[in-house]
């Protein structure tokens, strides 16, 4: 590229003079297998070069601050939200798909670190609680919850949609889960749609997946071991040494009561980094067992289970909460998770999860 103040004129004149010097064509060249072309073509390279370079960041800068962004890297996506980041979708070197970190109204991380990264104050328990994602304890037998010993992985097989957008982004994947042994159970598409709250301070993703037996009949065990989760900041969760939140669901049960109740909602609020935020769990209304149980602790640890009824009910039928997908079929789960700031009222949560099922089929 020309510096400043020298004309196009003398710069491709310039450069056409050493293209025709390292273009000619010469024994030593051709002996080593160097292909030649003529000055003009790469003349012709050159000038498409320096246009590109000189045009291309004048919009970039733009197109980056509006929308939702989705960015593809080796093993993750990263998602950007008017340009800023708001989480990444780890897929690859992973016992299992996830998304971390979320980030926030405020600008506030609203997940725990580890075991992605050890920071200060966080507890090292449940190395399993991978920020937000989906996994169950008891599929066909199988452990594909936790990551002990002989547990079953989600594998990453593609991608069938990325898409970025001024109202949204969309990802679409497909999912092969595999036991220790490396045999399949199911697989899983999956949509992730994050939108673009404009100017306003909430987050909202949505996450469907739809289950399909592999070989067979599936079945969902009865274990509270599940299933949509989320691991929330320490200073979020209910209990511990930093812990200063609070819980909430739709039939207005709080705090250690919410857990293993059912509700079409439920809400985990406390303060990070000296602001008020919050994640609200939507349960769709079309769901298996609507309106779900929630595996909800006071440690921050924060899922809807569908599956769990001997565990929330103190059942002694340990099948009680099986769910069986027969063999050609497939289940479907969809969820929404709203980010907000302040508590369940002042966040207006049920008012939003009135306005999320009016808008879905």
């Amino acid at each position: 590229m020309p510096a400043s103040g020298e004309s196009r004129g003398h710069y491709f004149r310039h450069a056409y003079m050493k293209c025709h010097l390292f273009c000619r064509p010469n024994r030593e060249s051709t002996s080593l297998g160097i292909v030649k072309l003529s000055p003009a073509v790469a003349l012709l390279a050159i000038t498409l070069l320096w246009s590109g370079c000189a045009t291309a960041p004048k919009e970039a800068p733009a197109a980056l601050k509006q929308g939702v962004r989705i960015i593809q890297l080796a093993d993750r996506l990263r998602v950007e939200i008017n340009g800023q980041l708001f989480t990444e979708y780890v897929f690859k070197d992973t016992p299992r798909p996830y998304c971390y970190p979320l980030i926030g109204p405020g600008d506030v991380a609203m997940t725990r670190n580890w075991p992605m990264k050890d920071l200060p104050n966080e507890d090292h328990d449940h190395p399993h609680h991978r920020s937000l994602w989906f996994a169950h304890g008891a599929i066909n037998g199988r452990d594909f919850w936790s990551e002990q010993k002989d547990f079953g992985k989600t594998l990453h097989e593609g991608f069938t949609e990325v898409k970025s957008g001024k109202d949204f982004g969309v990802i679409k994947s497909r999912n092969k889960w595999v036991t220790a042994e490396g045999k399949p159970v199911c697989t899983d598409e999956r949509t992730l749609r994050i939108y673009n709250p404009g100017t306003a301070p909430e987050r909202i993703v949505d996450f469907d997946i739809t289950l399909t037996p592999a070989d067979g009949d599936l079945t969902l065990g009865d274990t509270k071991e599940g299933t949509m989760a989320i691991r929330l900041a320490e200073t979020m969760r209910l209990k511990g040494k930093v812990g200063q939140g609070h819980i909430v669901n739709s039939k207005g049960v709080r705090d250690g009561d919410t857990w293993g109740k059912r509700a079409e909602w439920c809400d985990y609020y406390g303060p990070v980094d000296g602001k008020t935020v919050g994640v609200a769990i939507f349960d769709h209304p079309g769901n298996p067992r609507h309106p779900t149980w929630w595996h909800v602790r006071d440690y921050g640890l924060f899922a809807a289970n569908p599956f769990g009824q001997h565990d929330f009910e103190k059942l002694s039928d340990k099948a009680a909460g099986n769910l069986v997908v027969p063999a050609g079929k497939s289940i479907t789960f969809r969820y929404r998770f709203y980010l907000h700031e302040g508590n369940e009222q002042q966040a207006k949560v049920a008012e939003k999860y009135k306005a999320y099922i009016s808008t879905q089929k």
